[in-house]
């Protein structure tokens, strides 16, 4: 082959053109699979085109049937004539290759794919396009091309093969109830509702501003993190990386937020806050604290991390409304309302968690709404969001809202909180009771609570007078 030439091997077209027409038992598999543009020669790609329009008029696909499609078409000159056509068949003595020539013909394909989206890249890199986008394009080119390689079909379930692996999934439910358990959210009634979060799934957790969906999404992070010694990336459109730093120290820590920035911690309180960041640099959790970042950008920095650490366990995306709309066009998007953009944005949120194979929580603003609890139609801009996602929760504080006379009547109990399960697609709805400790941002379950221990007398040391052995004890570092 030359070099300015594109790959190709016309001797391995021409070898699984003759097994389509030679084995009428492969021809449903290859013609499924294949696609003409996996043809170099345009007269190979005439023939197969033609093939699968026989085979799609439910006719056997022979020299005969061949010929008569391409006559019609007016495309048998083109395809080499009827000499070409019954060569085809004759110099293939067996079809029993098939499968070698198959990975020829989609490995030079897909070789060729590569070199135009190459030259793809570079023609949208010198156009002065912004370096985001360019990237996100190039990522999506290449990404797309790896994609073709799943090679999915409609199948049947006369083979019993799927059947099974289900039926086999329940056997090893009903002898270990865990076997299939999602990622725990440390959440003991809401774990038991999902059986974990799910891999694949759309979770998206909404509340009215103030209500606390930030601290719960981090809750769960700090125990993917911390507790499970699992991978997670916060994308954080709000907070800068600082902050959520901060949150995620103190929830661990079980430490006032308050009393750290007025600094008036107790000497435990620095233990366990040297304890907590310890953990915390340790883990394999990972910010990024960008603005208006898209899904794409999202999908894209995912692959890199998941490629580089070696797994990735959990998305947390804080939050749906401040995100843009899709740029992985290298042209950039454009929508005709804010409901079309954050329609775009979950739907590719999910495609997201789909591709990727883990679940990914996004929060999203509800409607100031202050009457009633929250519920579907209060989602904020777009009904999408409830379409696409597998699980949606709302998050209802009735403190927040009280009046000074319902909290002193204690009608309205304080901390109190309840996390609405309003949709899940695989199982069922219900409602956890929670409590909230606002000092340390934090959700615990009713029955453990742990809260804070009494208001210490006097100031603490600060950090650098606190030693190793103040600090870690006689138990080390906890791993």
């Amino acid at each position: 082959m030359a070099n300015n030439q594109m790959p190709h091997n016309l001797e391995a077209e021409a070898a699984i053109l003759g097994c389509i027409i030679i084995d009428g038992d492969i021809q449903s598999e290859l013609l499924e699979t294949l696609r003409a543009d996996d043809f170099y020669q345009e007269s190979n790609m005439l023939v197969y085109e033609a093939m699968k329009k026989v085979y799609a008029a439910h006719k056997p696909v022979d020299v005969v049937t061949l010929t008569d499609m391409l006559e019609r078409e007016g495309t048998l000159e083109r395809a080499g004539g009827l000499q070409r056509i019954t060569e085809l068949a004759e110099v293939t003595p067996s079809a029993a290759n098939y499968k070698q020539y198959f990975e020829i013909v989609r490995r030079d394909a897909i070789r060729r794919s590569l070199i135009r989206a190459a030259k793809g890249i570079i023609e949208v890199s010198t156009e002065g396009t912004e370096a985001r986008d360019a990237v996100a394009y190039a990522e999506k080119q290449v990404y797309d091309i790896s994609k073709q390689e799943d090679n999915s079909q409609l199948a049947g379930l006369a083979d019993g093969a799927v059947i099974r692996e289900v039926l086999g999934k329940f056997e090893d439910i009903q002898s270990d109830p865990n076997a299939f358990r999602g990622l725990e959210t440390g959440f003991k009634q809401l774990d038991r509702i999902t059986n974990g979060l799910q891999r694949s799934d759309l979770i998206v957790i909404a509340a009215r501003p103030g209500m606390g969906k930030t601290s719960l999404a981090m809750n769960i992070v700090e125990n993917v993190c911390l507790n499970k010694g699992r991978t997670a990336a916060v994308f954080s459109l709000e907070m800068p990386r600082s902050q959520i730093v901060q949150r995620l120290l103190c929830a661990h820590a079980e430490v006032s937020m308050e009393k750290a920035l007025s600094g008036k911690l107790a000497q435990k309180e620095w233990k366990n806050l040297m304890i907590a960041s310890d953990r915390l640099q340790k883990s394999k959790l990972f910010i990024d604290d960008s603005s208006r970042v898209t899904p794409q950008e999202i999908l894209s920095k995912c692959r890199r991390l998941s490629a580089s650490v070696g797994s990735l366990d959990l998305i947390m995306i804080d939050y749906i409304q401040l995100m843009g709309g899709a740029a992985g066009s290298g042209k950039g998007g454009s929508f005709e309302n804010r409901q079309q953009e954050i329609a775009s944005i979950t739907r590719d949120l999910k495609i997201m968690a789909k591709e990727l194979d883990v679940p990914v929580i996004a929060l999203s603003q509800l409607r100031r709404i202050q009457t009633k609890e929250p519920q579907l139609s209060d989602l904020r801009e777009s009904g999408a969001i409830e379409q696409d996602a597998d699980i949606v929760m709302f998050i209802n504080r009735p403190d927040v809202t009280a009046t000074a006379e319902e909290l002193a009547k204690k009608t309205i109990v304080k901390g109190a909180a309840e996390l609405i399960l309003a949709k899940h697609r695989n199982g069922s709805l219900g409602r956890i009771q929670l409590r909230f400790i606002g000092e340390s941002t934090k959700f615990v379950d009713v029955d453990d609570q742990n809260l804070p221990d009494e208001e210490p007398t006097g100031y603490a040391l600060p950090p650098e007078d606190i030693s190793e052995e103040d600090v870690f004890g006689d138990t080390g570092i906890p791993e």
